[in-house]
């Protein structure tokens, strides 16, 4: 009986491993382990500020959010163009929060401005500290956003963060999935601490993903608390009534961050705040939109099949007329592109599809996908990493997806973009001061 045990472990053994090799010389690379989570201790007193990161607010505003230990810290940010010397001072509000026995620091969020686009600012929080600075972005043409979902605080995501950083970028968009707290307020601490090098120096723009969720019944039947204390985003400002989706315009690109996890049928205050929003653009003036949300609606891994349909039968159309350039995701944890994509089918005037949800999460790889694949997909890879959208000019876009080795990131896919506002047989119909169509027909 042992041996025949023993004999099939070895069956399993080895047919495991041969699907694992078919998987490899699929993308012909070796797949990535996991790795140790990281947990970023507080190192400086209790009244420095500590986790300190930065947001756009509007186009010449930055919010500069920080905890501190001490509940006497004002709310304050000095700040210049020189180190050191601070001509200018903005006051801001605090808040804090309790989850169970944890209790929060005061959590500052203070905006600043008016900024003058593309300059260095030397700032200080609350009168004592480190000295940080920032750079604003530019005010047109070229721009670069840096692309990464569900990132989480394992050695990964230090080696993504350390890929992204170097080379320059104007702004960081995060479909999703921050910390992977889940519940253990702690983390959310030891995450804001081990980004504060990146976020403090350009801005991050973050929506919601599963891992913020955080409800408990009848306590916190609600959810997001410690994601909507900490991670204050532009949502007042865009007219949306909730921290979960918003939008903001930079440098000829308008971004919607959507919500994946509150309501967004017809009837939701979502569906009916970005109806409103995609309206306002002005396609003349603001060539390129682009949405992040967290589950994908296009996804042909095998891991969170069909989690994002629902909002895709409820929304897409919305994207559609709108002509919505490229449509980020995370959630499933590997890199995805598809070709531009309307009602399940390859469509000119539909966005492009990418998922990014490879960030460097406690969870590991989604390494399997269906077979044989999709013609709608046209890259797929389980590999940790990061993208970068280069928005050219008005007419063209490159995008590029960076895969993680140990001690560089290798450019692994590539494409060149033209923005839908752009394309004749796209604009057909457009109100380009609306950004509606005058019929739905094209």
């Amino acid at each position: 009986m042992e041996k025949f045990i023993q004999r099939v472990i070895s069956i399993f053994i080895t047919i495991f491993l041969f699907l694992h090799l078919l998987q490899a010389k699929h993308y012909d690379i070796d797949r990535q382990p996991p790795r140790k989570l990281i947990f970023t201790p507080h190192k400086r007193s209790d009244s420095d500020p500590q986790q300190v990161h930065i947001s756009l607010v509007g186009k010449d505003h930055m919010r500069v959010s920080w905890i501190t230990e001490a509940k006497h810290v004002s709310s304050n940010v000095e700040y210049g163009k020189v180190p050191g010397k601070y001509n200018a001072k903005a006051t801001g509000e605090h808040t804090s929060y309790h989850y169970f026995l944890y209790s929060s620091g005061m959590i500052h969020h203070v905006t600043i401005g008016p900024l003058e686009p593309s300059t260095t600012y030397f700032y200080r929080c609350g009168g004592s500290g480190p000295e940080f600075s920032f750079k604003t972005p530019p005010p047109q043409f070229p721009i670069e956003f840096a692309v990464v979902g569900d990132l989480g605080q394992t050695e990964w995501t230090s080696s993504t963060l350390s890929h992204v950083e170097s080379r320059d970028y104007d702004v960081l968009l995060l479909p999703g999935d921050l910390s992977y707290a889940d519940t253990q307020q702690p983390l959310w601490d030891s995450f804001g601490r081990l980004v504060e090098p990146y976020a403090s120096q350009r801005p991050w723009m973050v929506t919601e993903g599963n891992h913020e969720i955080e409800t408990f019944p009848i306590i916190y039947p609600h959810g997001f608390k410690a994601y909507n204390a900490r991670w204050l985003m532009p949502y007042a400002e865009s007219g949306s009534t909730s921290n979960l989706y918003y939008s903001f315009e930079v440098a000829g690109t308008h971004v919607v961050m959507l919500g994946s996890y509150t309501d967004f049928d017809a009837d939701s205050d979502q569906y009916r705040w970005l109806e409103a929003d995609l309206a306002k653009v002005d396609r003349n003036k603001t060539p390129w939109i682009v949405v992040l949300l967290h589950a994908p609606w296009y996804n042909t891994n095998t891991a969170h099949q069909g989690e994002g349909e629902d909002m895709r039968k409820a929304m897409e159309e919305l994207l559609y007329k709108a002509r919505v350039d490229v449509v980020f995701a995370g959630h499933v944890h590997a890199y995805e592109r598809f070709t531009r994509i309307f009602n399940e089918k390859a469509d000119p005037c539909g966005p492009i599809h990418v998922t990014i949800g490879d960030g460097g999460n406690r969870e590991g790889l989604a390494l399997m996908f269906k077979t044989p694949a999709s013609p709608l997909s046209l890259y797929r890879e389980p590999t940790f990493g990061h993208g970068r959208l280069r928005v050219v000019n008005q007419t063209h876009a490159y995008w590029s997806w960076h895969r993680n080795n140990d001690s560089n990131a290798v450019v692994a896919d590539e494409v060149w973009l033209q923005s839908l506002s752009t394309s004749k047989s796209c604009r057909a119909g457009f109100d380009h001061h609306t950004s509606s169509f005058l019929n739905d027909e094209l």
